[in-house]
């Protein structure tokens, strides 16, 4: 079976659409698209209508680099007011000999969220801390084909509520597109950077978005806490139309094209001329926009840094910033200035996708391929002869969905 995911970010700024297949532990990127997103904001549905055309817009974008459509998909979901709780749950092992099998694994997890799934909630994730076989063999991260009579799962679950889930899985099935996973986008961030030398540790992802901050603790691979700051780099947008009084596809295109993060990576006789909104000509200098620049970044990442304080009082072994503004020239010193050598930017390496505006996405789909993985379950996107494999529509409604995905989840 070929391992073709599909998997689709809603950014407030823009729609992020990668489609990627899994060749033995590698994932090759066969598409990605950014388009330009309307009817979202800070992360979640604020027109329906308008959300609707521009994933079909994105989805018809990214179907003519490929040859087959586009039905089925892992989504990102807001995170905000999500809430933690461990579970506990166990179950017998069915397997034969007393072997686990993925069943068992699924079933074990399914009876943990079902002890503490919240009322006007849904749960978005379920993260196994450990594993245990007939309370004896404790700390196990894979218990796949080991040997006992009982099996039990201690885990971090996140749920939100309903309110804000529903619109979007109404979206997507209003665009013909099947959910068949959802997580949040820092989930996809931390899979897209997971290591080693990153999963026993504790540490902070920051995910510099259009209009929200995403500040993620993470502790031995496990989201245990997250805050959502209400501005990202459209302030940035912002400030440039302001001091240059310009509007703000000008002030975007200035950012993206002209400006750098730091001052010391620019060229002080690098100019641009541009018109003003009230049609003045307007001689703008690479030093002083990225002056501008880098002040409204390094308040970002100045908050981004006390949220971090509060979240957690453990120490930090690692911040990792990710986020389309971090591919700005210069950005590493500037998040060296302000949390020391201990911050990198994350820098994507998969071809087709070297840009990390496409951290959270490619991250969704190592996310779900991780999962199925651990249930010992085989899943594709389509089927060989690049036929979708569920062409079946779905009129159901939003808590049918979601009970599918859930089912899904848990391996049933």
């Amino acid at each position: 079976m070929r391992k073709i995911y599909t998997s689709i970010d809603l950014g407030s700024d823009s729609i992020k659409i990668v489609v990627a297949e899994k060749v033995e532990k590698r994932f090759h990127v066969l598409a990605a698209k950014a388009i330009r997103s309307v009817g979202i904001k800070k992360g979640v549905i604020a027109d329906v209508k308008m959300a609707i055309s521009s994933i079909k817009l994105a989805k018809e974008e990214i179907e003519k680099s490929i040859d087959f459509k586009i039905e089925q998909a892992i989504i990102s979901v807001p995170s905000n007011n999500c809430i933690f709780d461990i579970v506990t749950g166990d179950c017998k092992i069915s397997g034969e000999d007393g072997t686990v099998i993925g069943a068992d694994i699924s079933n074990c997890i399914k009876q943990a969220v079902l002890s503490k799934r919240k009322e006007n909630y849904e749960v978005v994730t379920v993260e196994p801390i450990q594993f245990s076989i007939d309370e004896e063999q404790d700390g196990v991260k894979n218990p796949l084909g080991l040997f006992g009579d009982e099996l039990s799962v201690k885990a971090v679950m996140t749920s939100i509520p309903k309110a804000y889930l529903y619109p979007i899985i109404e979206v997507f099935k209003q665009c013909n597109i099947d959910v068949v996973d959802m997580a949040f986008c820092a989930t996809g961030d931390y899979y897209e950077m997971k290591s080693k030398e990153i999963d026993n540790k504790v540490g902070a992802i920051i995910n510099i978005g259009a209009d929200i901050t995403n500040v993620s603790i993470y502790n031995k691979g496990i989201m245990i806490k997250n805050k959502i700051l209400e501005f990202g780099s459209k302030n940035i947008d912002n400030d440039i139309a302001y001091v240059y009084r310009v509007d703000g596809s000008v002030a975007r295109n200035l950012k993206e094209t002209f400006a750098v993060s730091n001052k010391k990576y620019t060229d002080s006789n690098d100019i641009v001329e541009i018109q003003s909104k009230a049609g003045e000509k307007l001689i703008i200098n690479q030093y002083e926009i990225s002056d501008v620049v880098e002040s409204r970044l390094v308040e970002i990442l100045k908050f981004a840094k006390n949220s971090i304080n509060d979240l957690t009082k453990r120490e930090i072994s690692y911040i990792i910033v990710t986020g389309g503004i971090s591919e700005l020239a210069g950005f590493q010193y500037v998040i060296e200035n302000v949390f020391g050598k201990i911050a990198v930017v994350h820098n994507i390496t998969n071809m087709g996708i070297r840009n990390n505006k496409y951290s959270s996405a490619i991250g969704l789909i190592k996310y779900f391929d991780y999962k199925m993985n651990l249930r010992g379950k085989e899943f594709s996107m389509i089927s060989e002869n690049k036929m979708v494999v569920n062409k079946k529509k779905n009129n159901g409604t939003e808590e049918n969905i979601i009970s599918r995905v859930f089912d899904m989840f848990t391996g049933n």
